[in-house]
């Protein structure tokens, strides 16, 4: 559980969409910046290829996002991760092929006051799944899965796995038509007692701001693959 737990939900808010925040030469220059930087991880079974915005790339782009995203959420602070050289990571573009399961980006230390965290589409086709719900711990993949929770001894920077979701937000079923439509790659009995906050449709030249206490995944809307900039905040 976060330390700064009342003033962490002091700062949630409902998910927002702006749009047309980005013009296309500027989601151009997002897009030959993920061609530069090298790759991060390379997950073949899960399809994904993750790319570390690293500081010595793209500082002019860098000032950019920084002022948009300041006049739309205010002061903030960027929580990353440290590369293998101790610098810090400013995000985290993804190339996926299928679809990502839910998941919470509450960071590793409990100590930081997290706040907001943002997602950039690159490729127009795919959706992200907001949830209502909220969960106050580290970063955790939620699963039912028996291998996948048996998984504990993780590197640094990956999430831990955990089913401890269920219960917490009652039992009641999932809506079936939208786990048919829109996230059918998770079994629904994972989904028990969740509810939809908003299923943001990718639009290139948007960008997508929630709290880092929402649970949330991937659609299973995916037309080959998409390629998003992630990138993660505390006060």
């Amino acid at each position: 559980m976060h330390k700064h737990l009342e003033k962490i939900k002091k700062n949630e808010d409902q998910p927002k969409v702006i749009k047309n925040m980005f013009s296309k030469e500027e989601i151009n220059k997002f897009i030959n910046l993920y061609n530069e930087l090298p790759i991060t991880v390379h997950n073949k079974k899960q399809n994904v290829i993750k790319k570390r915005w690293l500081v010595e790339y793209g500082k002019d782009l860098e000032q950019l996002f920084y002022n948009k995203l300041k006049n739309e959420i205010g002061e903030f602070r960027y929580d990353n991760l440290k590369n293998d050289d101790g610098n810090d990571i400013l995000g985290l573009f993804q190339e996926s092929y299928n679809p990502i399961g839910l998941h919470i980006d509450g960071g590793f230390n409990l100590e930081d006051l997290i706040y907001k965290q943002t997602l950039i589409p690159l490729t127009p086709v795919g959706s992200t799944v907001i949830f209502k719900n909220r969960f106050y711990g580290q970063s955790t993949n939620f699963t039912i899965d028996k291998k996948e929770l048996q998984k504990k001894d993780l590197k640094y920077g990956q999430n831990k796995r955990s089913s401890e979701h269920l219960g917490l937000y009652g039992n009641k079923p999932f809506d079936k038509d939208l786990h048919k439509k829109f996230i059918n790659h998770e079994k629904i009995e994972n989904l028990a007692g969740l509810e939809v906050e908003l299923i943001y449709e990718w639009e290139v030249g948007s960008m997508l701001i929630f709290d880092r206490t929402n649970l949330h995944c991937s659609s299973s809307v995916i037309d080959g693959k998409k390629i998003g900039l992630t990138t993660f905040t505390k006060k």
